[in-house]
């Protein structure tokens, strides 16, 4: 396994970096996350509710993107659901700020860094509503499954499957 580096710069207006999740510069986008899915659909996850080590190496990885001023503008992070199966979750970027390619370069990396930790299948849920973030998954590949947490209501959440193909050189 390789470790991920500190800083990724994505072009001359992001950089993209590993942080804690409990770090105070997520906390702004997560709450705005959390806002959005409740205007959307009237609840949400509370993301306080998820424990930071989730996100640490080697469970998991959480990713910041900050524009060029050095404002966090996107997140997402992926989590262990069992030694070969990762989960994505809290993949935001600020309204400002989509249509940027950002949501899309965070996405990858976090694919990338679970397959450096031999992770082989990897699982998300979205609101059907999110047609933005449907589209988004689709075009990497991801292919609808029956939803995989308890409770979750097929008309509200969708859940999303990809097997990650081949292995990463170091």
């Amino acid at each position: 396994m390789t470790s991920h580096p500190d800083n990724l710069c994505l072009s001359p207006a992001w950089t993209v970096s590993p942080v804690r999740y409990d770090a105070p510069s997520v906390q702004p986008l997560l709450l705005q996350l959390h806002l959005a899915q409740v205007q959307m659909y009237g609840f949400a996850d509370d993301p306080a509710d998820t424990p930071a080590d989730d996100y640490t190496p080697p469970n998991g990885l959480f990713l910041l993107g900050r524009d060029a001023s050095g404002q966090a503008a996107g997140c997402g992070g992926w989590r262990l659901l069992d030694p070969r199966t990762a989960e994505i979750k809290r993949m935001y970027v600020r309204p400002d700020a989509r249509g940027k390619s950002l949501g899309r370069e965070i996405l990858r990396r976090l694919e990338a860094d679970a397959q450096l930790h031999e992770i082989t299948h990897v699982q998300l849920e979205t609101g059907v509503a999110n047609l933005a973030a449907l589209s988004l998954y689709r075009s990497h590949g991801y292919q609808p499954i029956k939803p995989y947490r308890p409770g979750r209501n097929p008309a509200v959440n969708r859940a999303l499957h990809k097997t990650l193909q081949g292995t990463l050189a170091p």
